[in-house]
């Protein structure tokens, strides 16, 4: 099930958090008190990162940030602005939710995968 499908800022693609879309937040319940989940997702390589999906504390809109490990993905997959990011979640029979994450980048008018190219 696709959770996330975003097309990468300047900002996301240069600091070390992405600006985590609201709407995406249903795949990642916080226990009451908490402001922040930790979650591993897997590339197509199997390489885990390890992420973490942040809310503000105060203010009128939660503002999600995704963090942990996103900058060293971003380096490691050398996303820059306009690349696309799609963020999956699967729940096992056994109750445990498997992330997979993967990168994009359109050439040509059409969408390649960044991940396949290396």
């Amino acid at each position: 099930m696709e959770v996330m499908n975003k097309i990468l800022s300047g900002s996301d693609a240069t600091n070390r958090r992405l600006e985590f879309p609201a709407g995406s937040l249903w795949a990642f319940p916080m226990p009451d008190g908490r402001n922040s989940v930790e979650f591993v997702a897997s590339d197509i390589h199997e390489q885990q990162w390890r992420l973490k999906v942040s809310v503000r504390n105060e203010g009128r809109y939660s503002k999600p940030w995704l963090k942990g490990e996103w900058g060293d993905y971003v380096r490691q997959k050398q996303l820059r602005k306009g690349d696309r990011v799609i963020l999956t979640m699967n729940d096992e029979e056994n109750g445990e939710r498997i992330y997979r994450i993967s990168a994009e980048r359109m050439l040509f008018g059409f969408w390649y995968s960044i991940d396949e190219q290396q």
